[in-house]
């Protein structure tokens, strides 16, 4: 990794810090090689349970680096067609730890293209959210995708055809935000919900948010089935058996994630 991204892990939480702040955190090709690093290292660090994302500076993230060309989306060997569908965290990698989002200054683009992929997302009360790309000429393809679900149609429209930005408040109202926050609290926020996501069995935190994610793409019959499933492989881990002892010897439990 080049600095561009840092990756600390504090007990059980990881902080992912874009760190570009002399340009607003925008992702050229050193920075988008570092996010990709270290979310692939959130996701096979089996001691990091919840994950942090945030920005350094004034800005969360400002989109791609425009000056960059292709350098946000990453370089890959061959043509169009040898490049992977998903290739990183906003293109949907399949990472099932809780991940909050901290949103502080302007979240534009790919990196609210990452949020709408969190599962919290808490802005500090100066945060900005857009989608320029139609002001550039240019689609948005996965934030078109996810967006309209998470706070529905013409509040999606809204933000993904005007390219317009909008106060985190509004992000608020739209459902798109959790909490609005000030943003000399934003991390402490954060930290203080990673600390309550912790309290839960981490394997079945996992198996909770895989199945609330799976069951909306499939029908009501398969996602039951699915969800007893995961439920039989959940019970048989040694976090399982742990739950029960706790109750029964009124104690907190200790999880290993095993």
């Amino acid at each position: 990794m080049t600095g561009k991204v840092l990756y600390e892990r504090d007990e059980h939480i990881a902080t992912i810090t874009y760190n570009r702040p002399e340009a607003l955190n925008a992702i050229n090709a050193e920075l988008r090689q570092d996010l990709n690093a270290a979310w692939n290292r959130f996701r096979e660090d089996d001691d990091a349970w919840v994950a942090i994302v945030t920005g350094a500076g004034r800005a969360f993230c400002a989109g791609a680096d425009v000056k960059d060309g292709e350098g946000a989306v990453g370089s890959w060997p061959g043509s169009f067609w040898e490049i992977p569908t998903i290739n990183s965290m906003e293109s949907g990698l399949e990472i099932w730890k809780p991940i909050i989002a901290a949103v502080n200054g302007y979240c534009l683009g790919y990196a609210l293209t990452a949020v709408t992929a969190c599962d919290f997302v808490l802005a500090g009360e100066n945060a900005e959210f857009g989608f320029p790309e139609v002001r550039l000429g240019l689609p948005t393809i996965v934030g078109a995708i996810r967006l309209p679900p998470r706070i529905g149609w013409q509040d999606a429209m809204e933000l993904l055809l005007t390219g317009e930005r909008i106060s985190a408040e509004r992000a608020r109202e739209m459902g798109l935000v959790w909490k609005v926050v000030p943003a000399d609290e934003l991390m402490a926020q954060a930290r203080s919900l990673a600390r309550r996501l912790c309290a839960g069995a981490p394997l079945a935190v996992r198996a909770t948010k895989e199945m609330a994610w799976r069951a909306r793409y499939l029908p009501w019959l398969e996602a039951v089935r699915m969800g007893e499933t995961m439920r039989r492989v959940a019970a048989a881990t040694d976090d399982a058996k742990e739950g029960l002892s706790a109750v029964a010897e009124g104690r907190a439990p200790v999880w290993r994630g095993r």
